[in-house]
């Protein structure tokens, strides 16, 4: 659940909404209890969380988009291959 806050007292308790953000929470803005905008946790991209794996030698990737592999099997029957999987369990 996100707490929300007006303008005007995120603007009088600005600190104390910045250290629940730091501490995970987000914190929906409104003004006149509209949404307007959302103080969220500051997070590195995806991009970023990729170069650092690659750095630490966790994958490789040229940065080029990968090419499809040929397809291996089929579901030639009318049955979804969700279903399969779930029959095939029981």
């Amino acid at each position: 659940m996100e707490a929300s806050t007006g303008i005007r007292e995120l603007k009088e308790q600005l600190s104390a909404y910045i250290r629940r953000v730091k501490s995970g929470e987000t914190i929906v803005i409104t003004d006149r209890g509209k949404p307007v905008g959302r103080l969220v946790p500051y997070s590195e991209s995806l991009r970023d969380k990729l170069d650092v794996m690659a750095q630490a030698g966790f994958i490789r990737w040229d940065g080029h988009r990968l090419t499809p592999h040929e397809q291996i099997a089929k579901n030639n029957s009318e049955q979804l291959v969700s279903d399969l999987l779930l029959e095939d369990r029981d």
